[in-house]
């Protein structure tokens, strides 16, 4: 993290600096992005709270496909995927190579962070979080958001508890994430992908825009994070249309491009359910991406396009692993199901935090367990790394060793019905508590 903010004052006064710069400068860019309606949406968002979510994987999946099927030019994919590869340096928990061969389930996880946007060259935090589970035997994608809030210890770093998740990709990268997530939930992670919210940009505009239907009424403003100002994005509910208000002028648009789906997807000051409220609506937008993708892949396979999106993109799938998957994997798209972990509110030194008690974390695990064919097994440590007793009672947090008797303490919030119920409940009689046929034999030694 070499030049880099090393606390949250310094970076708060790092973009403090930027913004008076770009103040003085004539103000941020306009977007040249393709908007529903023509001409533009104005400026890009100054907030941090945007939709950064990481859609690599089921964006490479489907130009891979779309490569396979139509012979789009194998060299110029591969360039372009090459360039998007970065390597943690972990070892894998497993042969992941085996796995894929064999057409077996697979994790990745989804990372997003708005590096780069406004300028930012610092490394941030990753305030998208999704673990995905890819089942083609039963044709089944699970994505399961993590709260970027939940209170944890990252790997290695256990000297700064308490922390937020969102924090261990800005202490370690992703080499760090995976650690404090395979060990908090005891799932492995096969493979790992981060994007930018440039790039979630790119690819909704390439695609023509989306139609999402809004699960609540609501105003907001990219600059404010409220609904005020002079630019506001108004969304209704249970219609996927949508106003935007700019300097006076009104128009109405029937579907969202790159900037109105960003817009959509961060708010959460105004939410009844918060930032789990904003997570229901992220998945939204990231299924919406996926049905327009798969009607049309052939929209997202040309060089420029690729080249593009890789500059916003890094994962530690090679272009092998790639073409795998595209060949074994495509019906595991049929059926996309989403889920999220619930905590409960405590305040902490990191800030408004959510704690993720051991029987949720359990559930999660089972889940996700589950959908990958692995036997049953509990969860991991409430934190991931391990805390001192005395760091936690200073806190006023509990241990792992008194976690089962906390759980109704912290016990956590249903769904608003705004959002339905966010648990899977696809398996309709097999063994959603991970008890299952374990599928790897070899590969899936540890787990």
């Amino acid at each position: 993290m070499d030049n880099e903010p090393q606390t949250r004052s310094a970076r708060r006064e790092a973009e403090t600096k930027q913004n008076k710069r770009k103040k003085r400068e004539g103000g941020p860019r306009n977007l040249k992005g393709l908007t529903p309606g023509g001409g533009n949406h104005g400026p890009r968002p100054r907030k941090k709270h945007s939709i950064r979510n990481a859609i690599l994987f089921v964006i490479a999946l489907l130009v891979l496909a779309a490569g396979v099927m139509f012979g789009i030019a194998y060299s110029n994919t591969k360039n372009a995927i090459d360039s998007s590869f970065e390597g943690t340096g972990l070892t894998k928990t497993r042969n992941v190579s085996k796995v894929i061969k064999k057409g077996k389930p697979f994790s990745i996880l989804l990372l997003g962070t708005d590096t780069g946007e406004l300028d930012r060259n610092y490394k941030g935090r990753t305030d998208s979080l999704m673990l995905v589970t890819v089942n083609p035997k039963k044709e089944k994608v699970t994505i399961m958001s993590l709260p970027r809030d939940s209170v944890i210890a990252p790997i290695g770093y256990e000297n700064q508890f308490p922390q937020k998740l969102n924090s261990a990709y800005e202490y370690g990268s992703a080499k760090t994430t995976i650690k404090t997530i395979q060990k908090w939930l005891n799932v492995p992670i096969d493979y790992y992908a981060l994007v930018n919210m440039n790039g979630l940009e790119k690819v909704i505009d390439q695609l023509g825009g989306v139609k999402v239907k809004s699960p609540l009424t609501f105003g907001y403003n990219p600059y404010t994070a409220h609904n005020n100002g002079e630019i506001i994005y108004n969304f209704k509910k249970n219609s996927s249309t949508y106003t935007l208000n700019k300097n006076g002028s009104k128009k109405t648009y029937s579907k969202m491009d790159g900037a109105a789906a960003l817009a959509f997807s961060r708010m959460r000051y105004d939410d009844p359910q918060g930032d789990y409220g904003r997570q229901a609506r992220q998945r939204l937008v990231l299924q919406a991406i996926v049905d327009k993708a798969k009607s049309n892949p052939t929209k997202l396979v040309n060089q420029k396009f690729l080249s593009t999106i890789s500059d916003s993109t890094k994962t530690d799938l090679t272009f092998g692993d790639m073409l795998t998957v595209a060949s074994k994997y495509l019906s595991a798209a049929k059926t996309i199901k989403t889920d999220n972990a619930q905590g409960t509110s405590v305040a902490l030194t990191s800030g408004s935090s959510e704690l993720i008690t051991q029987s949720e974390k359990q559930r999660v695990t089972n889940t996700l367990r589950s959908s990958l064919g692995l036997k049953h097994k509990k969860t991991g440590t409430l934190y991931g790394g391990n805390v001192p007793e005395s760091l936690l009672s200073a806190n006023g947090l509990p241990s792992d060793n008194t976690s089962s008797s906390t759980d109704s303490t912290y016990g956590t919030t249903s769904s608003d019905s705004t959002y339905g119920t966010t648990t899977d409940g696809t398996y309709d009689g097999t063994d959603t508590t991970g008890g299952g046929t374990d599928y790897y034999g070899d590969a899936g030694a540890g787990y």
